[in-house]
């Protein structure tokens, strides 16, 4: 049975300076480091007896998350850009408020193949498809747990993979999650079925302020 822990990164310096991600690489905070050492021990508790792989967006909130969680499993962490989140192009590092003022509403047909009109954004169709990539190698290597470590908006399109949704219907779906969660997903092998056993779960980090 293949079970799966996917975490999308704690607290990042663009969080705190209100700044747009996507591609905009910054570290995590003070707080964010905290929060990735409470997910390092709550994936120590649910994955004991196994070996989990790790693998990791190559954006550095991540792996820095990851080496974290790396260091708590005596894990070394494979990083990938298949696993960054959504590009915003242009957008990328300016104030939150300079891409409200300046992003399309979606179109009526949905939001598979739109940009919002901003230079270099990705669509939810090449976001769904590099990911969609990473997550058919990573169900493809021989270990049966896996820690996979993205982020917010990148984990609705490992979800949607793991339930089998087509890469057509990305453009409405959205699984909102907190920073710093741990999504659950495990195969029933007797079932044949794919469960979302936990959406989400961020209870390890309810001390930390």
């Amino acid at each position: 049975m293949k079970t799966l822990y996917v975490v999308t990164h704690p607290q990042s310096v663009h969080h705190v300076e209100g700044r747009v991600g996507g591609w905009y690489d910054t570290a995590l905070t003070d707080l964010g480091r905290r929060q990735a050492e409470a997910i390092a021990r709550r994936l120590a508790v649910q994955c004991a007896g196994q070996t989990p792989s790790l693998i990791s967006s190559d954006l550095l909130r991540c792996s820095e998350t990851a080496e974290i969680i790396g260091r708590h499993l005596s894990l070394a962490p494979r990083l990938t850009p298949d696993l960054r989140e959504m590009s915003c192009g242009v957008a990328e590092g300016q104030p939150q408020a300079w891409l409200t003022a300046r992003r399309l509403p979606v179109p009526e047909e949905g939001g598979l193949d739109d940009t919002g009109g901003i230079e270099g954004a990705e669509t939810r169709r090449q976001t769904g498809t590099r990911i969609y990539r990473a997550m058919d190698e990573i169900l493809a290597e021989r270990a049966e747990c896996h820690i996979i470590v993205t982020h917010g908006f990148a984990l609705t399109f490992v979800v949607a993979w793991w339930i089998g949704m087509p890469i057509e219907n990305l453009g409405r779906v959205n699984f909102p999650v907190a920073s710093g969660s741990i999504t659950h997903l495990a195969e029933q092998s007797f079932w044949k079925s794919r469960a979302v056993v936990m959406l989400g779960d961020a209870k390890h980090l309810a001390d930390l302020s």
